[in-house]
């Protein structure tokens, strides 16, 4: 009889016994496995951490206790045994669940979660809502050992680590990153640090020590042979000095071992306590567990085939990264710089053909950004590459470090404009709002595959701060060969369609959908102009003063938030201008968040496909 379909919330895992959760956790790897192939999703993460989700729940009890979660692309086991194993094979599809964690949606996901580094400030936040509001129960916040290397994580451990209170922080490290002494000497000190007869005889000695006049050297000398032993044995004194006591590495694959030094830590330990615990990503599927590429991260439906189509088209992070493979080849000042992202933003080649010059610094978009700043400044050509949605987190570093200081670099702003079934946290419809309003930078967006290279090119070979936003995925199509390159010309725009009494103006990927919309309109009587833009900053005056002297209305397009995007660009130039009535329709992410769901999906949603766009357009200027 299987157990899985019994689980329904947490209370049905204390019920079972030892080899029933071993059990469980094999019916449950399977299960996240079936669902991925059909849905897509975050398959290898969510597989190494099924034993630490099944004992997170024997042992504790939320919603009343709080698990933190971080990034949330781990949490499909969580998810599926607090209540959402019924609704699981809508994970990530229009109207279905997230595929993060997300408090509307469960009364047991204590904090909503997209970006990383975040879980272990969120659960420090509430432990001191806790003991403020004299409550009860306890906080446990899971990070990954790639979300640990950003510095947020560590500015949470300073200040939870000083502040004495009770809180559980669990690293699951997947990646052996930080710790190489693993073996039977491991084990041993995992089970002596986490005993409870070890800690009370510490604890015991301490408070003798403290009666004696000779109390405070023998404590000192305490202290130094445990720092000792654990620096020697396990690589946990860094936390230590943080201020918590750690514990491990711990087999996350034994469910017994896990639930016995949970238990421990609740009933036994106090104050902050680190937990190290060791799991195998993709854990259960042979082909994740033996990736090393990250291909099996996050996968698209149909993972259970063996075969790949080989006639794909190259997505956009495809030419960006053999683009400036080409372009590294010919100038020797170009670097590469990613937060953790390098197969994501097509750096792997990159990294394999000039080691040298390119830089993963982790998840740490901060630091990515002022490192590649010192690098300009030394008169390199630093390109960092960074998913429009996490370059969020840099917005300061961009002002302060970089244009401020007039340097030259690139940023590849991948994943631009909607992202599909990752959602909210993930959408990138924020980075023409967010980056318009600086000093001196040259905003590009590329109609196509094409463009980008052209754009990525005229980067390189000229001075400047640039951005360059394109989206996920493939558009249509990329020519290559050096024969299909076009010079772009600087802040200069394109005339796509002529037309008479509306101009459309566009820009990014998008514009495909727009002069679709123009054809129609066509047919429905509106011969509309159309114009990619190309450039959000500086826009192309030239074209703005001339289309201003031929149409009646305007209309602009952009995969971006309404505020202050392309379209309240051109609206600021125009409103300058003699007409009082200026008629201008402006087409774009509404102000609120973007469900998930597919690209399809979405655009039909927010009317940003070509009948969408036509709809939008025919309502405005009110035609049949």
């Amino acid at each position: 009889m299987k157990i899985l379909p019994n689980i329904n919330r947490p209370e049905d895992i204390k019920k079972l016994n030892a080899a029933q959760l071993q059990t469980l956790a094999a019916e449950t790897r399977r299960f996240i496995i079936e669902n991925v192939d059909r849905t897509g999703g975050h398959l290898a993460p969510s597989l190494g951490v099924v034993e630490l989700s099944i004992a997170l729940l024997k042992v504790y009890s939320p919603p009343g206790d709080k698990i933190v979660w971080d990034v949330g692309h781990q949490a499909y086991a969580y998810k599926i045994f607090t209540g959402r194993r019924d609704v699981f094979h809508t994970n990530r599809q229009f109207g279905g669940i997230s595929g993060f964690i997300k408090p509307s949606e469960s009364e047991y996901d204590s904090f909503g979660v997209g970006h990383a580094s975040t879980s272990i400030s969120a659960g420090f936040g509430f432990v001191m809502a806790r003991d403020l509001l004299k409550e009860k129960f306890n906080v446990v916040s899971v990070i990954g050992d790639g979300s640990i290397t950003g510095g947020m994580a560590f500015e949470g451990l300073n200040n939870a680590g000083a502040s004495g209170k009770n809180f559980l922080v669990i690293l699951n490290d997947n990646e052996m990153s930080i710790s190489k002494n693993v073996g039977a000497i491991s084990k041993y000190t995992t089970s002596v640090l986490s005993d409870p007869k070890y800690n009370k005889l510490k604890n015991d000695i301490w408070d003798f020590a403290g009666k004696y006049k000779v109390g405070k050297q023998i404590r000192q000398g305490l202290s130094r042979i445990e720092d000792s032993v654990k620096s020697l044995l396990t690589p946990g004194i860094l936390f230590e000095k943080l201020g918590f006591n750690y514990i491990g590495p711990v087999n996350g694959h034994d469910v017994k071992k896990l639930v016995k030094v949970l238990e421990n830590i609740k009933n036994k330990v106090s104050g902050p306590v680190f937990l190290h615990v060791i799991t195998e990503k993709g854990k259960g599927y042979k082909p994740a567990e033996m990736d090393i590429k990250g291909t099996y991260h996050g996968v698209g439906p149909g993972i259970l085939e063996t075969a790949k189509k080989s006639d794909e088209k190259l997505k956009y992070q495809d030419v960006f990264g053999r683009v400036l493979c080409d372009i590294a080849n010919k100038d020797k000042r170009i670097t590469a710089i990613t937060a953790a992202m390098c197969m994501g933003t097509g750096l792997h080649d990159f990294s394999e053909k000039f080691p040298d010059r390119f830089f993963d610094v982790g998840i740490a978009e901060e630091h990515a950004v002022t490192f590649a700043a010192a690098l300009s400044m030394k008169g390199l050509k630093p390109v960092v590459a960074i998913y429009s949605t996490f370059l969020q987190r840099s917005f300061d570093q961009i002002i302060h470090d970089c244009a401020l200081q007039k340097l030259d670099m690139i940023f590849a702003i991948d994943r631009a404009g909607l992202v599909g079934e990752d959602g909210p946290t993930h959408h990138g419809v924020f980075d023409i709002s967010y980056l318009r309003m600086i000093p001196g930078i040259i905003i590009m967006s590329p109609r196509n595959e094409n463009e980008l290279a052209d754009m990525l090119i005229y980067a390189a070979d000229n001075r400047g701060l640039f951005a360059i936003r394109y989206p996920r995925g493939s558009g249509t199509g990329f020519d290559e060969g050096e024969e299909n390159r076009k010079h772009i010309v600087f802040g200069k725009g394109e005339c796509l369609k002529k037309g008479s009494k509306a101009v459309i103006l566009s820009v990014g990927n998008i514009t495909d959908s727009a002069f679709k919309a123009a054809g129609i309109l066509k047919d429905r009587g509106l011969n509309a102009a159309v114009y990619d833009m190309k450039y959000i900053k500086p826009l192309d005056t030239e074209i703005l003063e001339n289309v201003y002297a031929q149409f009646e209305y305007f209309i602009t397009v952009e995969e971006n938030s309404l505020a202050g995007g392309f379209g309240s660009a051109v609206l600021e130039y125009y409103s300058s201008k003699e007409k009082s009535s200026l008629k201008l329709k402006r087409i774009g992410i509404p102000d609120r968040f973007i469900e998930h769901g597919s690209l399809e999906e979405l655009h039909k949603l927010l009317n940003l496909d070509p009948e969408g766009i036509a709809d939008q357009i025919s309502d405005f200027i009110s035609i049949s």
